[in-house]
């Protein structure tokens, strides 16, 4: 599956997005800095009725929403971490397995070994003309 998609075009993408993959609950996010992999989870953040403030969790490492319905919603970055020991002090397996929540996970490649079997995979692509390229695989 994918979308290829303006700026303009994201609240309807995420929401057929969110149609397909309405019951998934970990999903990974790749791509260059810069591709909009934060810019994606907002949206996909604000199309669950999250009605709090969304930002990028680069520095506090894991940020906690909770969606319209009181499902938790938990966006990781896990560029600055050096290790998987580290991530998982810093409380990553907690959320990734928190049942009923929903994570976003930003530079997943760290906790690879640790992610369960059913996770989705977001490829996020710049395209030359400024859109975007979401493949999920």
């Amino acid at each position: 599956m994918e979308w290829i998609f303006s700026e303009e075009q994201l609240p309807a993408t995420v929401q057929l997005f969110w149609q397909y993959y309405k019951e998934q609950h970990v999903f990974t996010l790749e791509g260059p800095m810069g591709a909009g992999k934060t810019t994606l989870v907002k949206a996909l953040c604000a199309a669950r009725g999250v009605e709090d403030a969304t930002a990028s969790p680069t520095f506090s490492i894991i940020n906690q929403y909770l969606s319209g319905d009181g499902q938790p919603i938990y966006h990781l970055d896990l560029y600055r971490l050096r290790d998987e020991e580290e991530a998982i002090a810093a409380g990553v397996e907690d959320t990734i397995y928190q049942p009923g929540a929903i994570c976003f996970i930003e530079w997943p490649d760290i906790i690879a070994p640790l992610l369960p079997s059913d996770t989705i995979r977001l490829q996020l692509s710049v395209l030359p003309d400024q859109k975007r390229l979401l493949r999920v695989g």
